[in-house]
């Protein structure tokens, strides 16, 4: 028999019962269109954690503060506090290291005027806007004379621009800090979020005022930037670090440190493998609902092939062999979950763009985004459902007896 004789016969087989039909593709299109929408739910999320790391250039590190054997934060320990200006100077000197920025973060209430809030305050110096990649908008970046001057001065976000001086130019203009008063120099371009923290909401000012200001002798973070091999690079800093703090730590276990080093690269590698296994985790549970609506089509073909029993006998009678019976149903069975999976495809492409809109709204950066080997991998899975579950209906079919199958009542 004939492809095209084949799929005309499975179109008026299923076209003589379209509710049955409609009903038996539910499953599959349910299953489809869940395998759809979480993958694209799943991509949409990736891109939106992946995008929190690309602020960060791809030969630049970060050390944060960690806990280290003893626990507790850097003020609490005995004999030093972790990553202080020493370990700055230090690193300074390594040759696999290059742009060392020093970070303090001070935790104060920022106003101007009647204008009050909390954007975060950074102390930092130059080196924070390049290895951030930091644009400026207008006016001028913290320099070098604002550090060894101990200046009163700021660089802020546009979102800071826009809550404390609405509708006028910030350059000039004061914002009062800790009882001290600082005048902006500079407002950045807008560079969004990373590691979900709005960049666009901070303000900058120079290490040496942030240092004087909270009284701390530790930093917060210490960004750099590797000279071209970062896993030696990140080897020389932890050797550093641990000689200089006296951790023992041949066996290189992070719990053991009270600092913690990051790679760009290990930061998108990290976020990717968890979206990764969160998607495959969220689709595998919506792929059941494929298996369940399989046994919905084997279910509703057994049923048919006893409801078409003459008239599979009058087709052996007319010539038909038993292949040509076997071919006949699985093009049924196949056609049923083929259809089904790209109506579940259509469905699940038009509630992920449903969803991108409505949480676009409050999270700017997850965008539309669709899993193409994935949307293809649910049509494969339908068809092969189709296959699957079809082929016992199909064989008992094809096995009927044409003599009894034409007595059938």
């Amino acid at each position: 028999m004939r492809t095209s004789d084949l799929l005309h016969s499975a179109v008026v087989a299923l076209s003589a019962n379209r509710a049955r039909a409609a009903l038996t593709m539910l499953g599959i299109v349910i299953g489809v269109a869940s395998v759809t929408l979480m993958t694209g739910i799943g991509a949409s999320m990736e891109g939106v954690i992946l995008g929190q790391v690309s602020v960060l250039g791809p030969d630049s590190m970060v050390i944060f503060l960690g806990k280290g054997p003893e626990g507790g934060t850097p003020q609490a320990r005995s004999g030093f506090d972790s990553l202080t200006f020493e370990d700055v100077e230090a690193l300074q000197k390594l040759t696999t290291v290059t742009g060392v920025a020093p970070v303090i973060l001070i935790t104060s209430k920022v106003s101007s005027g009647r204008e009050e809030g909390e954007p975060q305050v950074i102390g930092t110096t130059p080196l924070y806007f390049s290895d951030l990649k930091l644009t400026l908008a207008r006016g001028r970046l913290l320099d070098d004379t604002d550090l060894a001057g101990a200046k009163n001065v700021a660089v802020i976000g546009p979102d800071v621009a826009a809550d404390f001086f609405p509708g006028g130019d910030p350059l000039g203009r004061k914002l009062q800090i800790m009882g001290r008063s600082f005048t902006v120099v500079g407002l950045l371009e807008a560079a969004g979020s990373a590691f979900f923290t709005n960049l666009d909401e901070r303000v900058y000012l120079p290490l040496s005022v942030a240092k004087s200001m909270t009284g701390q002798n530790y930093l917060s973070v210490i960004s750099f930037r590797h000279t071209g091999d970062a896993e030696l690079s990140m080897a020389d800093v932890k050797a550093l670090l641990r000689q200089r703090h006296r951790i023992q730590n041949p066996a290189d276990d992070a719990d053991l440190d009270d600092f913690i080093v990051r790679s760009s690269d290990q930061a998108r590698e990290l976020f990717g493998t968890v979206s990764f296994g969160l998607t495959a985790f969220i689709t595998l549970i919506a792929a059941i609902s494929l298996v369940v609506g399989g046994i919905g089509i084997m279910n509703i073909m057994l049923v048919t092939v006893t409801e078409r029993t003459r008239e599979i006998g009058l087709r052996k009678a007319l010539g038909a062999t038993p292949s040509d019976i076997l071919l006949q149903f699985l093009a049924e069975a196949v056609a049923l979950t083929l259809t089904g999976g790209c109506i579940g495809v259509v469905l699940g492409i038009v509630f992920a763009a449903l969803i991108s809109l409505g949480v676009g709204i409050v999270l700017p950066e997850y965008g539309f985004a669709l899993n193409g080997v994935a949307i293809v991998v649910a049509i494969v899975m339908a068809a092969f459902t189709g296959l699957l579950f079809g082929i016992e209906p199909a064989r008992r079919a094809s096995r009927l007896n044409p003599v009894e199958a034409l007595r059938y009542e």
